[in-house]
């Protein structure tokens, strides 16, 4: 009973997959297929029937063939600048920044940017892949006119973007050579898996040029007329065959042993990683609270900061506060209370007025958050930022003395006719010394005046730039703040050789941050102090004995796989040409076959000697063994009224004329006809293979054998009627 039942079941799943595969080749068939690819490359959208190109190297016109390479160049140019941009992301909120200060609007104009470049990055790949699927099915290539206009304005487009990278940013491609120092052995690997894909359409290309060649030097052996037209498309093949083949192995090989010359600093031993770098809060915690406000380093404290970073301004009237930018539009409501006076310098107002200004709600309540990646926040956090102020430099000077957190901060000159213009190094000297902050707790980067703060201030910790090692001992400077894109140069080992501690800012993503922690850096400043405080080991972090394993594994694996994919296309073109070649010597065997059997019934026709012989009929004329007449048979009675037996009634019999028993035998039923046709092209009709052709031979053969037996019995009967019309004497 449960063998019944899982037979059923097993019959309801086959029906099941039988009416799936139905329903895939009703909807989903060639003709659908090649209509959606034509439609979306020539906006051709009627059925498209398979295609023989007329060409055997090229399927495309001219006109095509010097349109293709700027579809490359544009493709390349978009995958390019997407990358770059992808790379960079480190910098989006800076760049959010630059836009704003041109056109006063806050967004994500880096999104905005990145969304664009993969969108075009997309499009040009689609067109190059369809153009390679309509290549592949032998189309003739027509991208349409809009296409071609849309690819021309492309070009411009992305030659401007790279001119203003070359020209303004400069140093973004210095992030790109730090990416590939993190990425570059996974890179590698990816790499060599992508050649593994490619080698399948490499392997049937070259494999099928290479067949096209072995046809062309045989038609050069065996057809001396037409051995210059064969010469030229052989040299033509033969150099598509490098043109293709010789760029892949080339690459191929490179990836085998680019190892030997990739340098990673996340490729070491566990044993020599550097501890954890410390952390800066750029103007706090940004992500977490408003800048440059209480919250927000109270927010970088909470998160384990080592020290905090800001921007000092003097107000108008002598009060060192915390503020970045040029003007109070973005960070303050200056706009709803003084908007005439919104793009004025900060440094142009009393503390009296600036102490006014609300700090927060343009970070609670904004439908646009400053940072992408920023997770939501609780509701007391909402309402806590809600009630922020711009914060004096008191007020961080108070919470590092609190906290014994360091002290680090841009000093910003004030603008001309500033009553502090002069003086405001002093002034701000002066400030931190009357908070009572120990002195060790601030480090002093402003490279001003150094002189007079190592008199005034002797315990602070003086910080440098990116100064040579010579500045850096006259100065007695044991700390460096540089930009992380200085890490490119030789990852600073001179410096770290040197002891003198090394600060990076600004680091956000985690990536960076590894590349930096494998790199021994000391501390990093950082807006994305609540992700990074959770890393515990840097990220694509790898021993080189393990990269080594993943390297030799994966060379061998995957030249195993090329050497079977060019193996299986190999055999295939070899099988193809086996099977053309014996369906060739069939075809000759079977036309000798057929002109036996047309002797065979010639045969036949001796048997009638008296009847003349009709003319060849392109009609097919179907033999008939008896026809009976439409007219009731009388049958005669003898003396007492019983019937007396007769012989039916015969009308003569047509000889089958030679033309028309050749159409009869060979046209009549489906599969002969299907032979016939194939026998006479030569070549197997549609997509037969050679089993079939062996089926319908075996088929034709049985016929032959029917209507030969046929024959034969028609003629008995013929010779029995003549004898007893003749009195017993046999038939001639």
């Amino acid at each position: 009973m449960d063998d019944v039942n899982r037979t059923e079941t097993g019959n309801e799943e086959t029906g099941r997959w039988e009416n799936f595969n139905s329903w895939i080749k009703y909807y989903f068939n060639y003709e659908c297929y090649m209509t959606y690819l034509n439609g979306c490359y020539s906006c051709e959208w009627e059925a498209q029937q398979k295609k023989k190109a007329r060409r055997p190297l090229c399927c495309c016109s001219l006109r095509e063939r010097l349109f293709y390479p700027w579809l490359i160049m544009s493709f390349c140019l978009s995958v390019l600048l997407l990358f770059t941009w992808i790379e960079t992301s480190n910098e989006f909120n800076g760049f959010d920044w630059v836009i704003f200060l041109g056109t006063g609007i806050w967004f994500f104009w880096s999104i905005v940017l990145l969304s664009f470049l993969g969108i075009l990055a997309a499009y040009t790949t689609l067109l190059l892949v369809l153009g390679f699927l309509l290549c592949w099915e032998k189309q003739q290539l027509y991208l349409h006119w809009y296409h071609k206009i849309l690819i021309l304005v492309m070009i411009p487009f992305f030659s401007l973007l790279l001119w203003i990278l070359l020209t303004y940013w400069k140093d973004r491609w210095l992030t790109i050579g730090l990416s590939l120092q993190v990425f570059a052995p996974y890179i590698h690997l990816s790499s060599i898996s992508m050649m593994v894909l490619l080698s399948w359409p490499v392997a049937f290309h070259l494999i099928h040029l290479e067949g096209e060649a072995r046809m062309r030097r045989y038609q050069i052996t065996s057809n001396e007329r037409r051995r210059n037209t064969c010469c030229s498309m052989l040299t033509k093949l033969r150099a598509l065959q490098v043109a293709i083949g010789l760029p892949f192995f080339l690459i191929l090989l490179c990836l085998y042993v680019v190892p030997f010359g990739t340098y990673s600093a996340c490729l070491q031993e566990k044993e020599k990683l550097a501890p954890k770098p410390n952390f800066f809060g750029h103007r706090g915690a940004p992500m977490l609270g408003p800048e440059n406000t209480i919250m927000s380093f109270e927010k970088a404290v909470e998160y384990g900061a080592h020290g905090l970073e800001s921007d000092v301004q003097i107000s108008f009237d002598g009060v060192p506060f915390l503020m970045h930018d040029y003007d109070l539009r973005r960070t303050t409501n200056i706009r709803e209370v003084l908007p005439n006076a919104s793009s004025r310098h900060p440094s142009l107002f009393n503390w009296r007025f600036l102490s006014t200004l609300n700090a927060g709600k343009w970070f609670s309540d904004a439908w646009i958050k400053p940072f992408f990646r920023m997770k939501p926040l609780s509701e007391a956090d909402k309402k806590r930022a809600r009630n922020q102020r711009i914060a004096k430099l008191t007020d961080l000077l108070a919470i590092a003395q609190k906290e014994k957190k360091l002290v680090i901060f841009d000093l910003n000159a004030p603008p001309p006719r500033h009553p502090s213009r002069s003086s405001y190094i002093h002034l701000v000297v002066s400030v931190i010394l009357d908070s009572k902050i120990e002195q060790h707790l601030v480090a002093w980067l402003p490279g001003s005046e150094r002189k007079y703060i190592k008199s005034k201030a002797p315990g602070f910790q003086h910080v440098g730039t990116f100064y040579t090692l010579q500045e850096l001992a006259d100065e007695n400077i044991t700390r460096i703040n540089v930009d992380y894109k200085r890490l490119y140069y030789n990852g600073l080992r001179e410096y770290k050789a040197a002891n003198i501690s090394i600060n990076l800012y600004l680091v956000n993503e985690p990536w960076l941050f590894s590349l930096v922690w494998c790199h021994s850096i000391h501390s990093v400043t950082t807006d994305n102090i609540e992700v990074l405080n959770e890393m515990d080991h840097p990220y694509y972090f790898m021993t080189p004995n393990f990269y080594l394993f993943l390297w030799i594994f994966m060379d061998i694996l995957s030249a195993v796989f090329i050497v079977s994919i060019f193996h299986f296309h190999w055999w295939r073109e070899s099988e193809s040409e086996k099977i053309r070649q014996g369906i060739t010597s069939y075809t000759e065997t079977s036309r000798t076959s057929l002109q036996d059997e047309v002797g065979e019934i010639i045969g036949i026709q001796a048997f009638f000697p008296e009847r003349e012989r009709e003319p060849p009929s392109s009609k097919v004329v179907i033999p008939e063994v008896v026809k009976k007449t439409t007219a009731p048979t009388m049958h005669p009675t003898d003396d007492v009224g019983q019937p007396v037996p007769t012989e039916p009634a015969f009308e003569p019999i047509q000889a089958p004329t030679l033309e028309a028993n050749r159409e009869a035998t060979l046209q009549t039923g489906t599969c002969t006809g299907a032979l016939h046709r194939a026998l006479q092209t030569g070549v197997p009709s549609g997509k037969w293979m050679f089993p079939t052709l062996q089926l319908l031979r075996a088929v034709a053969q049985l016929r032959h054998y029917i209507l030969s037996a046929h024959y034969l019995w028609r003629i008995i009967l013929l010779c029995s009627r003549k004898d007893s019309e003749n009195g017993g004497h046999l038939c001639p």
